[in-house]
């Protein structure tokens, strides 16, 4: 017999979590969409860096839809994944996961985000192999 579990479940790894506090929120009392895409960032510039083993910036991100509002006081978990690695960039996708107590976790966001490796001058360098 094969287990039928259809509840959606976050991919790549546990990279950030913390707390939607009230100064975080727009007017209408939800979590601002700009400091979710910060806590975004930051979760994948944490994973990025462990790949580049050091320096890395933001060059791009792209593809990202909000599915629903994030609520004060939830917990919110982004979950990286690297898609792909070039001579210098690190391809993730990062998913944003919020609950609220004891109710089923739903995922919020998804998006691409780009990081280049860079050195102690900003310039580029290549990823190690």
């Amino acid at each position: 017999m094969s287990n039928h579990d259809e509840t959606p479940k976050p991919s790549g790894q546990l990279a950030l979590q913390t707390l939607a506090m009230p100064k975080d929120t727009n007017s209408n009392g939800d979590v601002f969409g700009g400091w979710l895409m910060s806590q975004m960032d930051l979760a994948g510039a944490i994973v990025a860096r462990e790949v580049a083993c050091g320096r890395v910036t933001t060059v791009a991100v792209g593809g990202m839809a909000f599915l629903r509002p994030v609520p004060v006081g939830a917990t919110v978990s982004c979950y990286c994944e690297v898609l792909e690695l070039g001579r210098s960039s690190v391809k993730t996708v990062i998913e944003v996961w919020v609950k609220q107590y004891d109710k089923e976790q739903l995922k919020v966001t998804e998006g691409e985000f780009i990081y280049v490796a860079i050195d102690n001058t900003g310039r580029t360098r290549p990823l190690p192999r």
